[in-house]
């Protein structure tokens, strides 16, 4: 047997079962002894040795590392930690650190980065990457990688961006491993990447001390890349330990680096890192990080020598980290100045800056160069008008100190001074700026003009300057200072003034809050109450006696189902296959017509299979591949264009429970081709009312909302000689359960919201909220955990499914909404062209069965109103979602959408005159209900600012109209279909939108435009 097949061997045994401990330990330290990892105790293991170069650690040890985790650890961890023997496999991942220094280590390091993450998550492997992070640092993975000397220098870069992307993965990994238990500390994310951070610095020390650090610093570049993609180089200092900071956690050692000897390699590498950053987005992140990083000076404009020192102390680091800026290096001066000019910082960072950009902290040496073209950039952004006009106080006051200390390094009466006194940008500021109305912001401008006069030796006084009020003790705090620079402080006699102590923010311990925090109960499912048995007309009605027949009973229902059922009747006829894949269930569902053989099963029973197995399937399919994604439309179509010609059982009841799994599972697929079918007139009324089930019942159950059961038969207790026969009866409940479904849940979504207005009065007073939560909150008891309830292995989360709020505006509401509007569009255009012709030449864009009926126009209020209320924390509800579907609802309910009205004609026309009422009536109240879900989603998310101040007169004509209805009613007007169930809706629902546009205009009437 040659080496090759030896180490096959031993993997392949790693596989399969294992008789005893001694066997086991074998076979591990076999391919560790020709390693030269083997630890002294165990050779005596070590019965089958393998020659020195059997192991190929990059061919031979993922395989065995998979098999520890899947197969040996999962049966032997007990064992193994029992006889003090789970070292050796420890060896295979994280070798001990007797081991640390050789390259055959570093390599299993990296291999175990690799391999762990590709793996679902355990407790051992969580324990090893954390051991890996603290033994085998980025540092050391980089010695690793960039020795092996048998690899080219791609190659070892490839590793190298590999190894990376292993390391940075650690952290989300472990944390979505664990899901709400806690990470162990070093997995932490923010203890994680500062390490990482930690190391880099170091790794970078490491590298400058080589003959030639640039070509090394490349693979240091992509590093430092992948932590500004991860937000380790934050823009403000972290408030939190869960937030990474690499200039928080590395500057002070940067710090005492930089005064080492060999400080100027040191520097030139840094320098030379930010110049190679590729990415200026990048470069920018590193640099605001960095900036923000800088020690604060207080007070920021103190002109004494201790200030002025720890100032040119900060410049330093930025010159000796990021290297002089110049216009010569156009990427890193445009990335700098931009970020001086375009953020707001304090007084003390405009001192650093200008004092970096002159190039004069490290020698003494001004660049005016440098100044001039930045006191250019500078006076753009001061002299603007939007500038002056718009921006904050503060911000005046740092942009000004950025022209006046930028101004005060150059030689009096110099060019640059004179230029910019007697810029037109310049002059014209001055007096946009002495004719501002505020007097803080009119000195900035009166200061910077008698700075620059009195820099070119011009006298001008403006004789303002004594007092405490209106910004004056900042301007003689700003004058002070431009008396001497900065930049000419002399540091080496102050070497003593930067020993600072650094304190770390860190927040509140958010655990104990959270252990505080009272649990929300779960929502409770929607339940569909039956309607108690009343009065029933069908009381007074007594039989009559009739002759008997002399034909035969017909069968019932049973006796049909038992003849078909028949195998002597039913013989060679082949049953229809259950569906397994969605493109079979799409051709059941489409049928091929009638039957082409005499065995081949009919049409009906392809549909009624189909039917059977169509939501079970469908929801099978979810987050496998791409399977589902691809028929969805098909299966939209098949579904919705079906027609119970055959009379089945459940048929509306399993079609619909389809069609919500379909949006529910695939919704960005589902949800608009049924909101494109919806909207074409091919279907009927019943059709019409599935697609809004199922674009409303979908939407709910991805939201996570309460849902009706899928299929439940609905059980109505009545006496048996009031209801039809059985399989009528339930046909005739499910198919009024399809237009119930939408008013029940908008009921329950109405109730709410108007019940939300009732607060009781306790929940005002903190004595008696503090009193009823001590009392009814049950202290959290301690239980002791068993070892057999620990988990040892964790089971992998599943993959993250679609919320509704993802997907409510592009794929559910804004399409429908703005479909809608198309819609009515084209046929009230159709009205109109035909408005001049009489009787059946005449388009009714309100006839029976059509969108705009009445009837059906409520259903899709309604199911709009369903749709709103679970979109309610999606981020686009306050901008597009809650105006659009307001000013629909206000449109519908207070606009005619035909002229003609409801189309619908009987020999009777008091009966056509009920139906139009009651169905003009159900609107009114759909729309009202509409609104009231949006006033009320608006008061909770954000307490109605956002529709009471960018939407004034909308939120007002919405008050004015439910003001009207109800005004109409408690006069006792009637309108029409205004009788039992209709006019206590629609008296409730008034009164609900007039509770919540009072609740927003009392909030916000002081800052609401007045468009009376």
């Amino acid at each position: 047997m040659d080496d090759h097949d030896a180490a096959k061997d031993v993997i392949e045994r790693l596989k399969v079962p294992i008789p005893d401990l001694p066997t086991l330990l074998s076979l591990l330290v076999a391919p560790l002894e020709s390693l030269g990892l083997l630890p002294p105790r165990f050779r005596r293991y070590n019965l089958n040795p393998l020659p020195a170069n059997a192991i190929n650690p990059w061919k031979h040890i993922p395989p065995i590392q998979r098999s520890l985790i899947q197969h040996i650890l999962p049966t032997w961890d007990t064992l193994l930690a029992e006889n003090d023997a789970t070292s050796v496999v420890d060896q295979y991942f994280c070798p001990d650190s007797f081991s640390n220094a050789s390259q055959t280590a570093g390599k299993l390091a990296i291999l175990s980065y690799s391999t762990l993450i590709t793996l679902p998550f355990t407790e051992y492997s969580m324990r090893i990457l954390e051991h890996l992070a603290v033994e085998y640092p980025v540092d050391r993975l980089h010695t690793a990688t960039f020795g092996w000397k048998e690899f080219d220098l791609a190659s070892r870069n490839v590793t190298w961006e590999d190894c990376i992307r292993s390391i940075v993965m650690v952290p989300a990994k472990v944390a979505n491993a664990v899901g709400g238990q806690s990470v162990m500390p070093g997995l932490e994310h923010g203890a994680y990447f500062n390490q990482v951070s930690k190391r880099t610095e170091v790794l970078i020390h490491t590298l400058s001390s080589q003959p030639s650090p640039k070509d090394a610093l490349h693979s240091v570049t992509y590093l430092i890349v992948k932590l500004v993609n991860l937000g380790v180089f934050p823009p403000t200092p972290p408030t939190a330990r869960s937030q990474p900071s690499f200039f928080q956690t590395a500057l002070p050692t940067i710090r005492s680096r930089l005064k080492a000897e060999d400080a100027k390699a040191y520097s030139s590498c840094w320098s030379t890192l930010m110049l190679d950053v590729p990415s200026s987005l990048s470069l920018r992140s590193i640099l605001t990080s960095l900036f923000a990083s800088l020690s604060t000076v207080e007070p920021s404009l103190d002109p004494s020598l201790f200030h002025r020192v720890r100032v040119k102390e900060e410049t330093q680091i930025l010159s000796e980290v990021v290297g002089c800026v110049t216009p010569d290096k156009e990427e890193l001066w445009e990335t700098a100045t931009s970020l001086i000019i375009g953020r707001d910082w304090d007084e003390a960072r405009a001192r650093i800056f200008i004092c970096w950009v002159s190039g004069g902290s490290m020698d003494g040496k001004v660049n005016l160069k440098a100044l001039g073209a930045f006191l250019d950039s500078v006076l753009e952004i001061w002299s603007s008008s939007t500038h002056i006009k718009h921006s904050l106080l503060s911000r005046h006051r740092y942009t000004t100190s950025l022209l006046l200390i930028t101004a005060s390094y150059f030689p009096p009466s110099s060019k640059e001074v004179n230029n910019l006194a007697l810029s037109p940008l310049f002059i014209q500021a001055i007096s946009t700026y002495i004719s501002h109305l505020d007097h803080s912001v009119r000195r900035c401008g009166m200061l910077a003009a008698e700075v620059i006069a009195h820099l070119i030796n011009k006298r001008l006084d403006f004789g303002e300057w004594d007092g405490d009020d209106s910004g004056k003790p900042w301007a003689r705090e700003l004058q002070n200072l431009l008396k001497a620079r900065d930049v000419d402080v002399d540091t080496i006699s102050h070497l003593g003034t930067d020993d600072i102590e650094i304190e770390e923010i860190t927040a509140p311990d958010a655990a104990s809050k959270a252990s505080a925090t009272a649990r929300s109960p779960k929502p409770h499912r929607a339940a569909f109450a039956s309607s108690t048995s009343g009065y029933d007309s069908d009381d007074s009605v007594t039989g009559y006696a009739s002759e008997q027949s002399s034909r035969s009973n017909s069968p019932t229902p049973s006796e049909l189902a038992e003849i078909e059922k028949d195998p002597t009747l039913n013989v060679g006829v082949k049953k229809v296959a259950r569906p397994v894949y969605l493109a079979q269930l799409g051709e059941l569902l489409r049928g091929g017509g009638n039957k082409v053989g005499p065995d081949d099963p009919h049409e009906a029973d392809k549909i009624e299979v189909a039917l059977d197995y169509a939501e079970e399937l469908i929801r099978k399919k979810r987050g496998f591949g791409t399977e589902l994604s691809e028929n969805a439309v098909n299966l939209v179509y098949a579904l919705l264009g079906l027609h119970n010609n055959y009379n089945l059982d459940g048929f509306e009841v399993k079609r619909q429970g389809a069609l919500n799994a379909l949006v529910a599972c695939c919704p960005r697929k589902s949800a608009p081709a049924l909101i494109e079918e919806y909207f074409k007139n091919q279907y009927s009324a019943d059709q019409r009312y599935v697609a809004l089930n199922a674009l409303a019942l979908g939407a709910r159950e991805l939201a996570s909302l309460p849902v009706p059961p899928s299929i439940v038969p609905v059980e109505r207790t009545s006496f048996p000689s009031k209801t039809l026969p059985p399989a009528l009866h339930r046909r005739y409940i499910t198919n009024e359960a399809n237009t119930k479904a939408l008013r029940t849940i908008t009921d329950d979504i109405t109730r709410l919201a108007i019940d939300k207005q009732k607060e009781p009065e306790t929940d005002k007073v903190p004595e008696l909220v503090r009193e009823r939560r001590l009392r009814l909150k049950k202290p959290t008891r301690i239980m002791e955990m068993t070892q057999s309830a620990k988990p040892s292995f964790i089971i992998p989360p599943k993959p993250k499914s679609t919320t509704f709020t993802e997907v409510a505006a592009e794929y559910f509401i804004m399409p429908l909404v703005n479909r809608f509007w198309l819609f009515l569009r084209d046929e009230q255009t159709r009205e109109d062209r035909t408005a001049y012709q009489e009787g059946r030449h005449r388009y009714h864009g309100a006839g029976t069965g059509l969108i705009l009926n009445p009837l059906i126009l409520a259903q899709f209020i309604r199911a709009l109103a369903v749709l709103v209320n679970a979109s309610q924390n999606a981020p686009e509800w306050l901008s597009l979602i809650a105006p659009d579907s307001l000013d629909l609802a206000v449109t519908l309910g207070t606009r005619p959408v035909s002229q003609y009205g409801d189309a619908d004609s009987d020999d009777e026309e008091t009966t056509s005159k009920e139906k139009s009422q009651g169905k003009e009536a159900s609107v009114l109240t759909s729309a009202l209900e509409l609104a009231l879900v949006i006033l009320d989603g608006c008061l909770e998310v954000d307490d109605g600012r956002t529709m009471s101040l960018e939407h004034t007169p909308l939120v007002l004509a919405v008050g004015e109209w439910a003001n009207k209805v109800f005004t109409t009613l408690e006069a006792g007007m009637k309108l029409e279909g205004g009788g039992g169930l209709h006019e206590v809706s629609l008296r409730r629902a008034a009164a609900g939108v007039l509770l919540k546009v009072d609740s927003l205009t009392s909030r916000w009437r002081r800052s609401m435009i007045d468009v009376a």
